[in-house]
């Protein structure tokens, strides 16, 4: 957190924890293969820094996982490294070129999806929540190893989920950060 927490702070940080729960209910409700849980963590790492980053990911986790996805509350590491990692990846070495988002999106993906995989293989035996589930089954059922079959799916659900959210939040912060300097 900045050394003093500022109203545009705490109200950025709340925005974040809400466009996140918005995000994950809508995809909940549709079954989407994608999560879109991520957009208000992403938004505050990129504005703010890996402290908010963390802040807003580990927030709405519980906050999700208390009231509509228990699943979610199981997942809140993978929140905690969304957070941290782009907020790194914001602070030390900011994307300018389109190309620069599909790297980008893969370093934020990858340690999320070896965390995701192991959760989900280990304490949901392949099934939970999210609409890419199905896929895990479909590909199980023809005869790929479960463990193999969630990390594949993992890795291409996460992988466009996360490069369609770093494409969002890159448009904004390019119109945010020059006019206001919201770093700590």
């Amino acid at each position: 957190m900045p050394k003093r927490t500022t109203p545009r702070y705490l109200t950025l940080c709340a925005l974040g924890i809400t466009l996140n729960i918005i995000g994950s209910n809508l995809a909940l409700f549709l079954h989407l293969p994608l999560y879109l849980d991520t957009l208000g963590t992403m938004l505050c790492a990129t504005l703010l820094g890996p402290t908010a980053g963390l802040l807003v990911g580990g927030s709405t986790a519980l906050l999700v996982g208390m009231t509509t996805d228990v699943f979610s509350l199981y997942y809140s590491p993978i929140q905690l490294l969304i957070g941290l990692i782009v907020g790194v990846i914001f602070k030390y070495r900011t994307p300018t070129k389109i190309w620069q988002l599909f790297l980008a999106a893969l370093l934020i993906s990858l340690p999320g999806t070896l965390a995701s995989t192991a959760i989900t293989y280990f304490l949901f035996n392949g099934i939970t929540s999210s609409g890419s589930s199905m896929f895990v089954q479909i590909l199980s059922g023809a005869g790929v190893h479960q463990a193999l079959a969630i990390f594949l799916v993992q890795i291409s659900t996460d992988y466009c989920d996360r490069l369609l959210t770093l494409y969002l939040i890159w448009l904004l912060y390019r119109k945010l950060q020059p006019r206001f300097s919201f770093k700590a």
